[in-house]
């Protein structure tokens, strides 16, 4: 008998399974398509290695700003795609070596019991089950994804060709991460968004400066709008990035009767389900969809399962969100409208990356930095950045947080120079 059998071998899956590895737990890890997921196979990895290359391509274009005189560079689309399938490749052949000692199952689950699985005939024991199955893109009701005109962000990261016009419908942080990159190689790109503004959730003012860099661009930006807007023939790709949607198909799972509300699976602050030996981690959970939070949840799931000293809940408050535009955006905690809207008394610390060395030196000065902080107690609330290498400079703000620190002690830290984290410094002075 297995000790814990895990269903999904995505962030929650395979981190879940390291840390009952690291107990010396039998486990066995189950998968009926890719170890890695979404996030490695059709998601954040494939992803960011494409707008690397863009990244890459722009430099190369600006080059003459450095001193440098170069021809003009010429993209060829088939290595950039070579080179993000040997990435993913990679990175899925070293997690199936860190798997050593784990029993994997290419295989899909079938649930008889709360204890035993049926995976293609061959039925294992466990004592307990982690429900990990992930998240798929959402579709809307008039525009169901064919793979041809009407795509999926995971379909747009296998394309073999470059469209020469795309809409985006949805401009929150997937949205306007296609959109910088498409853009950068050639497309047309047009962003339809039905709110007010684009990156829902993100700090206002930054939000508003991504707009009109975007719209700097080249890139159409309608908000307010809906989708009798537009043509759709007028496009060659209609790429529809509206979130992502939990449906969890597990065969069987009606028949142990774990609730489920509307296709998420339901957990208890310890991710624990409606069953004792039963527990769910990550975007099946429908609670913050971001792999480092899954991979964070797996992990604590395990912890929960097994743990003599008693369960922890799990904490969502400090989870750091990253959107790799260019330049990148990257908050944790409150922003401070969400600040404001708690009539918590605030301080605001800001600081603009014009000012800044490193900035200079690197060509990318476009930048903000805020610093949200109670003015009476000096804790620090939460920190949203707009800038070159945001998505890093962002884990010192969340350690600061996480460590409960406040204003005078991370004033207190001497941070190198120059650096782009010196922003931080420079911020709170």
């Amino acid at each position: 008998m297995y000790d814990l059998a895990i269903i999904g071998a995505g962030w929650a899956g395979y981190n879940a399974a390291l840390r009952a590895k690291e107990s010396n737990l039998k486990v066995a890890l189950i998968e009926k398509a890719f170890i890695g997921g979404v996030c490695l196979n059709s998601g954040c990895i494939p992803a960011k290695s494409l707008i690397q290359s863009a990244r890459v391509l722009n430099l190369v274009k600006k080059s003459s700003d450095f001193g440098i005189e170069s021809l003009e560079p010429h993209l060829n689309f088939l290595k950039v795609q070579q080179r993000k399938n040997k990435i993913v490749e990679g990175l899925r052949s070293g997690m199936q070596f860190m798997l050593r000692g784990v029993d994997f199952f290419n295989a899909e689950a079938k649930i008889i019991s709360s204890q035993e699985i049926d995976l293609n005939g061959k039925i294992i024991k466990t004592k307990f089950i982690l429900l990990a199955t992930g998240s798929a893109p959402q579709e809307l009701e008039q525009l169901k994804f064919d793979g041809k005109k009407i795509i999926s962000s995971s379909d747009i990261l296998s394309s073999d060709e470059i469209p020469s016009s795309l809409l985006i419908i949805g401009g929150g942080a997937i949205g306007c991460e296609f959109a910088g990159l498409f853009a950068s190689l050639g497309t047309k790109v047009v962003i339809l968004e039905k709110r007010s503004s684009l990156l829902p959730g993100v700090d206002s003012e930054i939000a508003r400066k991504i707009e009109n860099i975007l719209r700097r661009k080249g890139i159409g930006i309608s908000t307010n709008a809906d989708l009798l807007s537009v043509n759709l023939k007028d496009f060659s790709r209609v790429l529809v990035c509206v979130g992502r949607s939990v449906k969890i198909s597990i065969p069987g799972l009606e028949k142990i009767k774990v609730e489920v509300d509307n296709g998420r699976v339901i957990v208890d602050e310890y991710l624990k389900t409606s069953l004792d030996n039963v527990y769910a981690a990550g975007d099946c959970t429908a609670q913050v969809m971001l792999a480092h939070f899954a991979a964070y949840q797996g992990r604590l799931a395990v912890d929960n399962m097994f743990n003599k000293d008693g369960p922890k809940s799990s904490d969502s408050l400090n989870v750091p969100s990253c959107i790799y535009t260019d330049p990148e955006v990257a908050f944790v905690g409150l922003s401070e409208e969400a600040a404001l809207e708690k009539n918590i008394d605030i301080n605001i610390n800001k600081f603009d990356f014009l000012g800044l060395g490193m900035a200079r030196v690197i060509g990318e000065t476009q930048g903000l930095l805020k610093i949200i902080s109670d003015k009476n107690t000096g804790s620090i609330l939460g920190a949203s950045i707009m800038g070159p290498k945001a998505t890093e400079i962002i884990g010192i703000l969340t350690l600061a947080l996480s460590s409960k620190l406040n204003l005078k002690q991370l004033r207190s830290a001497i941070f190198a120079h120059p650096t782009l984290s010196e922003s931080i410094s420079e911020a709170l002075r």
